[in-house]
């Protein structure tokens, strides 16, 4: 064996040193295209944050109900309002910015590529963009409601797959394309979002306004409309060749296939299947998301059971 052989890693050390090395080579290179126009905004610096506030999210989806299981239910229903309302006026800002801007700088929705400059509009689109992907932060608190109410069932996959998501996966879609085809999306998807959190909203004024609640079904028919509609955009994009970045366009194909699947089944199992009758006190498909359950005969419903006296803790 020459002394050539013998300076020679062995085989496994030389290829996890390839594997390294080429990883840390592709993230130097995938940092130099970043947008740098949101290097100083909060939470964009690094993707640290945003990873810790979605471990601390499953975290407590997951110590959550066993802190809840030995306590009365908080039933919160002023906070709940407000909670609710506030977030339709942020989804319309949203809406409203990303909307006027696309408009004033004459933006395509067939397609239309990502300006990295600092004009003024292109400055708003990325700007409300930016406060989309914070809604998405702010909305895991649609869990947290659920769970201080002891609404465990409304805690399902989809719930917690869509919330954890939403805000984990929008960091990488400001950090590099802040603008071009990202706004069609977050401009429909924060305009569904005003409808859908003035029901939840409005469910949450109580039994008076609840009884007028009858379109919820239709959230969910809209929702799908909404992912059917991305593919179609995005699918449109591939074929036409737009320049934007490609593994983006595969990355949203691929996400709204499992959005269409996964609210594919709430939806057939919550409004398609046959309805069980109330048994043990506990109602089956029944429940509201993120707004008050809709008693019956006046009574407060809380984890399944009925309270015809008293209040719920917090409220």
């Amino acid at each position: 064996m020459g002394a050539a052989d013998a300076a020679e890693p062995p085989r496994p050390l030389g290829l996890v040193s390839s594997v390294v090395n080429d990883t840390l080579e592709f993230y130097r290179w995938t940092w130099s295209i970043r947008d740098k126009r949101v290097d100083d905004w909060p939470l964009m610096q690094s993707p640290f944050p945003t990873l810790t506030i979605s471990t601390i999210y499953l975290l407590t989806v997951w110590l959550g109900p066993k802190w809840m299981k030995t306590r009365e239910p908080f039933q919160l229903r002023f906070l709940l309002v407000v909670y609710n309302f506030g977030m339709v006026l942020l989804n319309f800002f949203i809406f409203k910015e990303l909307f006027l801007s696309s408009r004033a700088r004459g933006y395509s929705y067939v397609c239309q590529t990502v300006d990295y400059s600092d004009n003024v509009y292109e400055v708003r689109i990325a700007a409300a963009l930016w406060w989309y992907y914070v809604s998405k932060g702010i909305e895991y608190l649609d869990t947290v409601f659920f769970i201080l109410r002891k609404k465990f069932n409304q805690i399902s996959f989809l719930h917690v797959y869509h919330h954890f998501t939403m805000f984990t996966l929008w960091w990488i879609g400001i950090k590099w394309v802040a603008g071009g085809q990202a706004f069609f999306g977050a401009q429909m998807n924060a305009f569904i979002h005003v409808i859908m959190y003035m029901y939840y909203g409005l469910a949450a004024c109580g039994p008076k306004v609840q009884k007028y609640l009858w379109w919820k079904r239709y959230l969910t028919i809209l929702q799908l409309v909404q992912f059917h509609v991305t593919i179609g955009h995005t699918a449109l994009s591939i074929y036409i060749d737009c320049p934007f970045p490609k593994w983006m366009h595969w990355g949203v194909i691929f996400y709204a296939v499992t959005f269409i699947f996964l609210f594919g089944n709430f939806y057939y199992r919550t409004y398609k299947l046959p309805k069980e009758p109330i048994k043990n006190g506990k109602i089956a498909n029944g429940a509201v998301a993120n707004g008050v359950s809709k008693p019956e005969n006046n009574a407060v419903v809380e984890n399944g059971k009925k309270q015809k006296k008293g209040k719920a803790k917090g409220e």
